[in-house]
């Protein structure tokens, strides 16, 4: 078992390129992590890492092991799952990844329930705006509000969002309201955006057909709660799903523009990688999440999900 361990630290390590790196996703200290590839070097009897004070990269041997490693540590997962679906009793780690406003509002919520069902798993929850990349984050399940389209994973639909675009009183007040969609080229647009974004725009929809409306603005966040605060502070107009702001548009704190030209609706869907036999805790967790956040997000607004 140890040295399946030190084969899955290794692993870990090449994928993500530094010992503190592997250390922070393995929930270990980069010294520990230090110390096990050392004892997976002795035990090999050849240098599988070359160091440097700036860099980590594999030997060539290393990289033939590293290849070796992740077959190996495939046919035990495949065991594993065969005899855990067989029994029916999920157990071991799952990291699941969701973004930050949805998993804090609906997914978090639910979670306990959940582990107080299936007592033999452990979860570790990651909460990002940003789309991660699950294989190279080890990351077994995600929620994601996004145009899928990766046919490598398995995707099961919890629902179709309706997105709103919303702004406050005081900031329409002050700049007046857009009555078409070409208008949002004259207001300040509030934008969830990431590294590398070079343009924006939203898609919105004009007599069902979409059609693409340029956007820009002073102010852009890879969160997005932080949107939703600048709106309500009267800073801009927001994208947003409905769930979010159903509860502040209530209010009259916000309110929805362009209702003839809403944005195109978004997927809300667990997403998970391809295998032969999916692990028992990964189907648990979706068989157990997908009702319970239909049910919860139609609780904050009705209307939210098609």
């Amino acid at each position: 078992m140890a040295l399946l361990e030190n084969m899955r630290i290794f692993v870990r390590v090449v994928e993500l390129g530094s010992l503190s790196a592997a250390g922070r996703n393995l929930r270990m200290s980069p010294a520990m992590v230090s110390h096990r590839i050392q004892q997976l070097e002795a035990h090999l009897g050849v240098r599988l890492l070359n160091r440097t004070t700036r860099q980590l990269q594999a030997t060539e041997t290393g990289m033939d092991y590293y290849q070796s490693c992740l077959e190996v540590l495939e046919a035990v997962e495949r065991a594993h799952s065969g005899i855990t679906a067989g029994s029916g009793v999920p157990s071991g780690s799952i990291r699941v990844t969701a973004p930050l406003g949805f998993g804090r509002a609906v997914l978090a919520p639910l979670i306990p329930d959940f582990c107080a069902e299936h007592p033999l798993v452990e979860l570790r929850l990651r909460l990002s705006d940003h789309l991660l990349d699950l294989l190279r984050e080890a990351v077994d399940v995600a929620v994601r509000m996004a145009a899928l389209k990766d046919s490598s994973f398995v995707v099961r639909k919890i629902a179709d969002l309706r997105r709103v675009l919303v702004a406050s009183p005081a900031y329409l007040s002050a700049h007046g309201q857009p009555t078409r969609p070409a208008d949002l080229a004259g207001h300040n647009c509030l934008l969830l955006r990431f590294p590398g974004t070079q343009q924006y725009q939203w898609s919105l929809l004009d007599g069902g057909e979409p059609v693409k409306a340029p956007v820009s603005g002073k102010f852009d966040a890879d969160d997005g709660d932080v949107l939703t605060g600048w709106a309500l502070d009267g800073r801009g107009i927001a994208l947003k799903p409905l769930w979010e702001v159903a509860a502040h548009i209530r209010s009259g704190a916000l309110v929805p523009i362009l209702p003839n030209h809403p944005p195109e609706p978004i997927t809300l869907a667990v997403l998970y990688p391809h295998r032969a036999l999916v692990p028992a805790k990964v189907r648990a967790f979706a068989d157990h999440m997908i009702p319970r956040v239909r049910a919860s997000l139609t609780s904050l607004s009705p209307d939210a999900l098609l």
